[in-house]
């Protein structure tokens, strides 16, 4: 069918699409798509939070404020006092500034044409970096320098025992950095593959079958439309989840960072 041979073709030029590409310089120095649109969401949340800041009321009216402003009594009540407890006000600055990045990033996304910071591997490393550093710096804080290295063993082992569980526990703190990228970009990048396999799928059934005057094969790309829409909703709700993972598992390092153990 010549449909499904044409959707094959297309298909495997897909994730090559999704690549990273220069658009300013070169490999030595240069802005890739990926980095131009995360400037663009950089701003986006710059204005949304400036915005948002000089129409604050005792009294919210405005629903565009209620809607930002819920989202941060989430990050603040949820994701920050329900996780970290005592002391949580000091990071919800930073959850929140992750939780409305990584959200507003996987939104724009979803507008045909635009790209998503988080598809690409390298931003979701860079922010994984960030959140990496963020929590050993106030274990180190915290606890100070011995105290933090001291509290990778619980207390009680046996000496011959506590530097194993040390080594270990310091190679799972390493992997949290690596967990934390891979689960952001792998989710955004599989869910706009199957966006543009349903997408590529609908164009291509629809013009096969109006060049071949084949009403059936058109009829097809009905279906395709439909899948296109939920998959769509599905991935307005990845978006979002996605965000909230990234947070709260940032929130959980810096709870195990900071707390007795």
């Amino acid at each position: 069918m010549e449909a499904i041979e044409a959707l094959k073709e297309h298909v495997a030029h897909l994730p090559s699409s999704l690549g990273s590409k220069y658009i300013l310089g070169n490999s030595d120095f240069g802005m890739t798509n990926y980095v131009f649109w995360m400037c663009i969401v950089f701003v986006i949340v710059l204005v949304i939070v400036l915005s948002v800041s000089k129409r604050l009321t005792l009294i919210p009216t405005n629903k565009f404020v209620n809607t930002v402003e819920y989202g941060y009594e989430f990050v603040r009540n949820q994701i920050g006092e329900g996780v970290i407890g005592h002391g949580y006000k000091t990071h919800i600055p930073f959850l929140a500034t992750l939780f409305f990045f990584i959200l507003v990033s996987n939104f724009v996304g979803l507008i045909p044409g635009c790209k998503t910071p988080t598809g690409t591997l390298s931003i979701t490393m860079s922010l994984a970096a960030v959140s990496f550093v963020y929590f050993n710096f106030y274990g180190f804080k915290v606890k100070g320098g011995l105290g933090y290295i001291k509290s990778l063993a619980p207390h009680g082992l046996p000496v011959v025992i506590a530097p194993i569980v040390a080594f270990l526990e310091v190679i799972s703190i390493c992997i949290r950095w690596l967990t934390l990228s891979i689960r952001l970009y792998a989710n955004m990048f599989a869910g706009h593959m199957v966006l543009g396999v349903f997408s590529l799928a609908a164009g291509i059934f629809m013009m096969t079958g109006i060049e071949m005057v084949q009403p059936l094969v058109s009829s097809i790309s009905v279906a395709w439309v439909l899948l296109l829409i939920c998959m769509y909703a599905l991935e307005t709700l990845v978006a979002f989840m996605q965000a909230y993972v990234f947070t709260i598992l940032s929130s959980v390092y810096i709870m195990l960072a900071v707390s007795e153990h």
